[in-house]
């Protein structure tokens, strides 16, 4: 996963220092001296992540996380602070001005990274969301009326029922959601819509050590609860399981003993972020349902499809970074429609569409934009990934039979053509280009014997 970070720090061995352990895990890094620097890098270059010292020479760094948070065009930048003056109060204000967190010097590097990727995962997938929300509105959809949204619910779950309790009565003063204690079980069961959390605390003990991670893996494979933010109570003798924790998906870890605001306001900040990011997926399914979805597949059409293409190419081109066009085709779609009829084509067309969208990430766009045609479009995708994941799916269609109605099954294939776009040699990347070369792979798999994955010489 690419990104680009900005660090932010007077001396320059640190930064010196956080850059090679940045370029090592393949980050692209910015650096600044001074918080003034720091806000104009943030503008002008957008970075995906801000790492930040709290001691700067002109601008304290809890000052410039305000001004960073107060201006609409870095307010969505995460921003971790990094100090080494371990102060209970210096923290809770970094979290009140808007850090998502604060490492205390010395810290544990792959701690530190393994937030990083979390905090960079959740701003890919806002960003896409973001993305095809403005697509549906350059479509004509207008912004739909948010509705009053009151409390909301957080559900804690401790090993011990008496643990949980404690915890409510430390939290209840300082926060204005509901508190829901939760056993295991309960947790789990189908739970009303109404008493369905939208974040929980669970501690990282549960029934053992580490028992809490596997909850939380359980907790995501729920229909209910997978969208929702799980926090992992997690004290300082159990740090050596920090970085696994963040990499299987914890939205943030929290020391049980610290000060009960602190605990507050970062289960308030993932209130935040669950609430934008359940508005955006409402928003994007509701408004692009109707007249930008196929009725027959359930994927997008070629009326929104094409349009979010132009729209990552855009993106592509401000970041730098690459990604992939896969055009798709049923290899001798005609023949099924002639031999066993049009219903026996349309079960095709609608079992071809899951294991494409199945098989894909929830960033990637697929659609459907013809007859038996479909577009994949991957962003931040390099060339490697792209021709595997398009391997992959020719696997997916060729190595299971299709059912069709009355209980046949039928070999059904694919040929795709792969096209790259963006990247930092391709400044300002054109969709019909792109789409064009892609399309030229596609033909040359079908002449080629089909059943096979092309690449465009461009990106070979």
């Amino acid at each position: 996963m690419a990104g680009k970070i900005l660090i932010v720090d007077d001396v320059a061995t640190n930064r010196i220092v956080l850059k090679v352990k940045l370029a090592s895990a393949y980050y692209d890094t910015l650096q600044a001296a001074t918080g003034t620097e720091a806000l104009a890098l943030a503008q002008s270059e957008r970075p995906d992540l801000i790492l930040l010292d709290l001691d700067l020479p002109d601008l304290c760094g809890i000052e410039v996380c305000n001004r960073l948070k107060a201006d609409p065009r870095t307010s969505d930048i995460p921003v971790v602070m990094i100090t080494g003056i371990q102060a209970a109060e210096q923290r809770l204000a970094a979290l009140r001005a808007g850090a998502e967190e604060m490492f205390w010097k010395p810290y544990d590097e792959n701690v530190l990274l393994a937030r990083l990727r979390g905090l960079l995962r959740a701003r890919e997938t806002q960003d896409q969301l973001g993305l095809r929300d403005m697509t549906r509105r350059d479509l004509g959809f207008a912004e739909p009326v948010q509705p009053f949204s009151g409390p909301g619910l957080i559900g804690l779950v401790a090993g011990r029922i008496d643990t949980a309790l404690q915890w409510k009565r430390q939290l209840q003063p300082h926060m204005t959601d509901r508190v829901l204690v939760l056993d295991r079980d309960a947790a789990l069961s189908e739970l009303t819509a109404a008493d369905m959390p939208d974040v929980f605390l669970v501690a990282a003990d549960l029934q053992s050590r580490g028992d809490g991670l596997r909850f939380m893996s359980e907790l995501r494979s729920h229909s209910g609860t997978r969208h929702a933010a799980i926090c992992l109570a997690m004290s300082h003798a159990m740090r050596d399981l920090a970085a696994t924790a963040l990499d299987l998906g914890a939205a943030d870890l929290i020391d049980p003993a610290a000060d009960p605001a602190e605990i507050a306001l970062r289960l308030q900040k993932q209130m935040g972020h669950k609430r934008r990011a359940d508005a955006l997926r409402t928003t994007v399914a509701d408004g692009l349902r109707l007249a930008m979805i196929d009725p027959l597949t359930s994927l997008h059409n070629r009326r929104y499809g094409l349009p979010h293409l132009g729209r990552i190419a855009e993106r592509a081109a401000q970041s730098g970074r690459q990604f992939a066009v896969l055009l798709i085709d049923i290899d001798r779609f005609k023949m099924v429609n002639d031999t066993w009829g049009h219903a026996a084509g349309d079960a095709v067309l609608t079992e071809v569409a899951r294991r494409l969208k199945t098989d894909l990430r929830a960033v990637d766009l697929v659609a459907r934009i013809g007859g038996e045609e479909f577009l994949a479009v991957l962003p931040d995708c390099g060339i490697e990934a792209a021709r595997g994941t398009a391997e992959r799916l020719r696997r997916t269609i060729s190595d299971q039979p299709v059912g069709l109605p009355g209980g046949l099954t039928i070999a059904v294939t694919i040929s795709l053509g792969l096209a790259m776009g963006g990247g930092l040699a391709d400044i300002a990347p054109d969709p019909e280009a792109i789409l064009a070369r892609a399309d030229h792979a596609l033909l040359a798999a079908k002449s080629d014997g089909r059943n096979q994955v092309t690449v465009h010489r461009s990106a070979a």
